[in-house]
């Protein structure tokens, strides 16, 4: 016993010898990878598939054990073919963590390296979209006039764009007015706001995958979900049954905005903000779970 444990010990000393500082990056990668593959797949449709293929390794581990051999060449047959199947099968996983990976830091730091600043114009036209957005909303919460808003950020939408109908106009309350007006033939869509311009109506959104959603969402909020889970974009809704006003970012759905709550949050979104950062209303989280925070409070007004 003694002398296996020395055995043990001496080839541990022996491989500790050979180790070298990118061994140690190597099985840093591997874990970070292995960990983002579970961070991806878990609580979503992806990881009921996971469990799917970890039964087909364990029954072709099985029939290649008790040496069953129709069975085995079956399952060499079909894995032959599993790097092609696990791109169909995780094509939304895969193309969603790419997206991720594309709006990280090191992304936005690749991406400013290859763009110029955000030009002046742009940030003037924002804003004064910013002020009609937030005006027609506070008209829209009065009347109960329902409507759909986002905000492209990074995330290009072009092909939710090519659902609509390009304006490429310049906002003001009027026009967004007019594009929601219940009797106008775009107001049943989205509109698209690119750089500060009221660039596209009549799009048609994603709705969100997400089965938890609360049922008292309405098809304008799972839309809303859907495509701020599908980009960056900054959502804006306002509710054609109770007028209320709220805001989908990142899968994460925030409600009962006033006109000043509303011109803050916009602002802080979409606009360069100073270091300081002020402070968000809470998030109702629960809209995640399907069930509503009966304590929300609201942000107070910019200094």
């Amino acid at each position: 016993m003694w002398e296996w444990v020395q055995s043990a010990f001496n080839g541990f000393i022996a491989l500790m010898n050979t180790f070298r500082l990118t061994d140690v990056l190597d099985i840093a990668a591997v874990s970070f990878i292995i960990y983002s593959v579970i961070k991806l797949v878990r609580e979503t449709r992806a990881e009921q598939l996971v469990k799917g293929i970890i039964i087909l390794i364990i029954a072709f581990a099985l029939s290649f054990q008790f040496n069953l051999k129709m069975l085995s060449s079956l399952f060499s047959s079909f894995f032959q073919f599993s790097v092609l199947a696990v791109l169909i099968l995780f094509q939304p996983e895969l193309r969603r963590a790419l997206e991720q990976m594309g709006r990280s830091k090191l992304g936005k730091y690749w991406t400013s390296l290859a763009s110029t600043p955000a030009e002046e114009e742009t940030v003037k036209h924002t804003r004064a979209c910013i002020d009609s957005v937030v005006d027609v909303c506070d008209m829209f919460h009065k009347t109960k006039t329902g409507a759909l808003i986002v905000f492209e950020r990074q995330t290009k939408l072009g092909e939710i764009v090519n659902t609509g109908t390009v304006l490429n106009a310049i906002p003001s309350t009027p026009i967004i007015g007019n594009i929601f007006f219940n009797k106008a033939p775009l107001h049943d869509g989205a509109m698209v706001v690119r750089d500060g311009m009221v660039y596209a109506a009549g799009c048609i959104l994603p709705l969100t995958k997400n089965d938890q959603v609360s049922i008292d969402l309405g098809t304008r909020h799972r839309a809303a979900l859907g495509i701020s889970e599908y980009s960056d974009a900054v959502i804006v809704i306002v509710s054609e049954e109770t007028g209320t006003i709220s805001i989908a970012v990142n899968g994460v759905l925030t409600r009962d905005y006033t006109k000043e709550t509303l011109k803050g949050e916009l602002e802080a979104l979409l606009l360069p903000q100073p270091k300081s950062a002020e402070e968000k209303i809470p998030i109702i989280s629960g809209l995640r779970r399907g069930r509503k925070n009966e304590k929300s409070e609201k942000k107070s007004e910019d200094d």
